[in-house]
């Protein structure tokens, strides 16, 4: 059984920065692409960033690139997503997932085949 539990959600100011946690199962962590996603309110689920299963290619979100960076951590089995510059918009529910059949990254959420439960991201004006 796969488990994926992401962490480091809260409230935050527009400006403000946060950290978010993803904590995977352990062989599987090593050995597949990882990604962000996120959704708003009343609005399908979003593609945030992806990262490869080496760590050695990233990719984001134009809405997002520039602020937030991806990561990940084999020793802690943890992929990270830090957030910068945070906007009211970018207020979500953020969840994480892992890409098991592909060593390809991938943006659509059908890419990606066990999930977390997610954690909220709230950014207040």
């Amino acid at each position: 059984q796969v488990q994926v539990v992401e962490s480091g959600g809260g409230l935050v100011q527009a400006g403000g920065s946060l950290r978010l946690s993803c904590a995977a199962s352990g062989r599987i962590f090593r050995t597949t692409p990882m990604g962000w996603f996120r959704q708003a309110p009343g609005k399908e689920r979003e593609f945030v960033a992806a990262i490869s299963s080496n760590g050695g290619s990233t990719y984001y979100a134009d809405s997002v690139q520039g602020r937030f960076t991806i990561s990940r951590d084999y020793a802690k089995n943890t992929a990270y997503l830090e957030m910068n510059s945070l906007k009211p918009e970018d207020t979500a529910d953020y969840s994480c997932a892992l890409r098991a059949a592909s060593q390809r990254l991938g943006i659509a959420t059908g890419d990606y085949d066990y999930w977390g439960q997610g954690t909220q991201v709230t950014v207040s004006s």
